[in-house]
């Protein structure tokens, strides 16, 4: 079978649902021979029987139910095309399709992300993390159309594509009530000895974190790495250890896995940048998130 023929399966579809090819002849506007021909020939092209006759009544056979199953997906697909299609422009919904860098913290992706989804116009959001390196070549690909990332990737070389400073956080140091309250006296030298919870997936704050450790004479004891920003968090309410995530993001954070802020650390930023393929943006989407800085005065814009 080297090329589908969808009148068929629409023919075979409508027979399908209705349950016999008189009332699909009805519904299709055809006459049931006609319709009975085609039947056989799209059973001719797909190499077997697609009902069987008991009493009368048209039953589906094995092949006839796998065949349906298909059809129902495309013709209910083309169902929602159809409708979609009847809108208005701007009524239709945006599809917007962002590479988030895996090192980024989840609220963090929430924040840059909420100026796109809070337009007039709906959004579809697909969301794709993976490191910035990897979401790069899904961009010039045009799987993506937007890259959210906290590292400067080298493509200041490729004509195609365009870095857009965001904004910057701060970074603060978190842990469990009881831990947070012993750390906050005679910080940083209070921080020597004690676990950390490290980040696991390379992020840029965390690099500079250990500079800003070893220019302050701070030795940690790294108890555990981890490429899950939540995971982290969720050590570091058990008690297991100290973790750095962005000061912007603090009450969440606080609030969210019932821990308390040591200290923050101005001299440590988080700093974040969206890629594009092309430096005049034509999708609303992606020019509402390069547009928009966040209104948190924690942020600091670039």
């Amino acid at each position: 079978m080297e090329q589908l023929n969808l009148r068929h399966l629409y023919y075979f579809w409508v027979i399908s649902r209705e349950g016999s090819i008189a009332r699909a002849s009805e519904v299709l506007e055809l006459a049931p021979q006609t319709l009975s021909g085609q039947l056989a020939t799209f059973e001719a092209s797909v190499g077997g029987r697609l009902f069987s006759r008991e009493r009368r009544q048209l039953i589906l056979t094995d092949l006839g139910r796998l065949v349906l199953g298909y059809a129902d997906d495309i013709f209910v697909l083309t169902g929602e095309l159809s409708e979609t299609l009847r809108l208005a422009p701007s009524d239709r919904p945006l599809t917007l399709r962002a590479g988030i860098s895996a090192s980024i913290h989840k609220l963090i992706a929430y924040h840059l992300l909420q100026p796109a989804m809070a337009g007039e116009r709906p959004v579809q959001l697909e969301c794709q993390t993976g490191r910035t390196e990897d979401l790069v070549l899904s961009l010039k690909r045009k799987e993506l159309d937007v890259i959210l990332t906290d590292y400067m990737p080298k493509v200041q070389d490729d004509g195609n594509l365009t870095v857009h400073p965001l904004a910057g956080s701060s970074i603060s140091l978190f842990a469990a009530p009881g831990l947070a309250g012993q750390l906050r006296d005679n910080f940083p030298e209070s921080l020597n000895d004690q676990p950390l919870l490290a980040n696991a997936v390379d992020a840029p704050y965390f690099e500079r974190l250990m500079k800003w450790f070893s220019l302050n004479g701070v030795r940690m004891n790294l108890v555990a790495r981890i490429d899950d920003s939540a995971l982290i968090k969720v050590f570091g309410s058990q008690g297991y250890g100290v973790f750095a995530a962005p000061t912007a993001i603090q009450e969440e954070v606080c609030r969210q896995y019932e821990v308390e802020r040591i200290a923050s650390i101005d001299e440590v930023m988080d700093e974040l940048f969206a890629i594009t393929r092309d430096r005049r943006i034509s999708h609303e989407g992606v020019r509402a998130i390069c547009r928009t800085q966040p209104v948190d005065a924690r942020f600091l814009p670039r």
